[in-house]
């Protein structure tokens, strides 16, 4: 990546510069983020361990953590030092990896959320053969892709945004470097840059929620053919977490990307990517382990395992 600008370094101006709500907000946003790294490396540990849970269904859901905590990891540890020290200069070469790594991050989650949607078809729809269709070599190639497609794209949105110039304002309204953030300071001609994230942020969502789409569909026509009140409410209960999740997700994602820079309001886009950044990581393994009876059986196997050892 060529860097022909003059900036060499961006400032973050952050959620507020009201310094009454420094300390207040680094409070909130550190037990957030702790909840998120107890969650989701949590619940890889959990999945890890109970050989119960070596399932398709939950090896996407340890990946789906693992992305949880790194989109997470890329962002609010910037975000709480700028709340304690005040430290929000972010150089150019940071700024351009926090993209990166940001984009790869949410961009393999939105494809995490589509697999994950076909293989509940797969369980609900075609449970006789569930095992030979989500075999552990289709697993793995469902998973690799997710990551491979999920940071190509960000090497083309990080590319396509660093080619352009920077000679003015270093202000990046905003608590980390977002996409249309960081387009907002270019003095070059950014439209064609703005077409190519509208275009292909498009359709990313529309592929992944086209097979989220197709999938539910299927599965709420084979569930309203159930005669069992205990399949219908069993096939009920292991989609609507899922379905949680990614109404979270694609509703912030839509909001956020499907509109041209100039468009955004910035205040507004703060509040929304609060959301996808610190919020959705912390909420997708409280949403799939409050709701899932097979995680709670886990976890509280593992902790009369532990009180058990402790005692000894």
């Amino acid at each position: 990546m060529k860097n022909s600008t003059e900036v060499t370094e961006f400032i973050l101006l952050g959620l507020t510069n009201d310094p009454e709500l420094q300390v207040p907000l680094f409070v909130i946003f550190t037990l957030i983020y702790l909840i998120t790294l107890i969650g989701n490396l949590g619940m890889i540990m959990l999945i890890l361990l109970d050989p119960r849970l070596h399932t398709p269904m939950y090896f996407f859901l340890s990946n789906l953590s693992l992305v949880d905590f790194g989109y997470s990891s890329t962002v609010t540890p910037k975000v709480l030092a700028g709340f304690l020290m005040g430290g929000k200069v972010i150089s150019y070469n940071a700024c351009a990896a926090q993209m990166f790594l940001f984009a790869g991050f949410a961009t393999t989650e939105n494809f995490f959320l589509a697999t994950m949607a076909y293989d509940r078809y797969a369980a609900v729809c075609k449970p006789l053969r569930y095992t030979t269709i989500m075999t552990t070599s289709m697993c793995a190639r469902l998973a690799i892709g997710s990551y491979v497609c999920g940071f190509l794209n960000a090497a083309i949105h990080t590319g396509d945004t660093f080619t352009l110039s920077f000679c003015e304002s270093n202000l990046v309204h905003h608590f980390f470097c977002d996409i249309p953030a960081v387009m907002l300071l270019s003095c070059s001609d950014r439209h064609s840059s703005e077409l190519v994230l509208v275009y292909v942020v498009g359709f990313n969502i529309f592929f992944a929620l086209l097979v989220i789409l197709i999938s539910y569909t299927f599965i709420f026509v084979t569930v309203l053919k159930m005669h069992s009140s205990a399949g219908y409410q069993k096939a009920l209960s292991t989609c609507a977490s899922h379905l949680t999740a990614v109404s979270i997700f694609y509703g912030t994602a839509i909001f956020m990307y499907l509109q041209p820079s100039s468009s955004h309001s910035m205040d507004t886009d703060k509040m929304a990517s609060v959301f996808y950044t610190v919020i959705i990581p912390m909420l997708n393994p409280l949403v799939y382990g409050l709701r899932n009876q097979e995680v709670k059986r886990a976890l509280m196997k593992v902790a009369l395992e532990a009180k058990l050892s402790l005692e000894l």
